[in-house]
């Protein structure tokens, strides 16, 4: 294996953060103890906004994370938004929940992927919509408007609209009515 291009790693920092660090944040945000912030000038908070213990909100030096009005994000949670992340008004987020927006690409089969590019890919969750403890939502996912995830669901393509999705990967079991 071609182990050259090896990259010299550096400390992304404590997480540590002031309220006024955030790009924007709006009224009643409730950050529990625990919570690690990086790169906060590229995230915004609506308002009613709750995040749970010891979840990591991990910004990027750019795209953003926006988190929108009345959004509940339980304890243990972790979104990546190096490609982008945007959630919706009054999205309801249990614990565990993992959000990526990032993949190595493809290169050289003589080269370890975690030399190759980054491809990066927003995802979006609408508003209304509910993500069950434990659910991964992969890079370049949109969940349309008031979607319910299972809990341990992977979800490696768009929901639409209203749907219920769950499994690995998340199938359609039914339509909300």
């Amino acid at each position: 294996m071609n182990l050259e291009g090896s990259k010299d790693y550096h400390s992304h920092g404590s997480g540590a953060f002031e309220l006024t660090d955030f790009r924007s944040i709006g009224r009643n945000v409730n950050i529990e103890r625990g919570v690690l912030v990086f790169n906060p000038g590229n995230i915004a908070l609506g308002n009613n906004v709750y995040i749970g213990h010891n979840t990591i909100l991990k910004g990027y030096h750019k795209n953003e994370m926006v988190i929108g009005n009345d959004t509940w994000i339980g304890q243990i949670c972790y979104f990546h938004s190096a490609g982008g992340i945007e959630i919706g008004r009054a999205v309801g987020i249990g614990p565990g929940v993992k959000i990526l927006t990032s993949v190595h690409g493809d290169g050289p089969i003589d080269r370890p992927i975690i030399f190759n590019e980054l491809d990066l890919r927003k995802v979006v969750i609408e508003d209304g919509c509910d993500i069950g403890i434990g659910a991964i939502i992969l890079p370049g996912v949109r969940i349309g408007e008031g979607a319910i995830v299972g809990a341990g669901a992977i979800v490696n393509r768009d929901v639409e609209a209203y749907s219920v999705v769950v499994g690995n990967p998340a199938k359609l079991i039914r339509k909300r009515r």
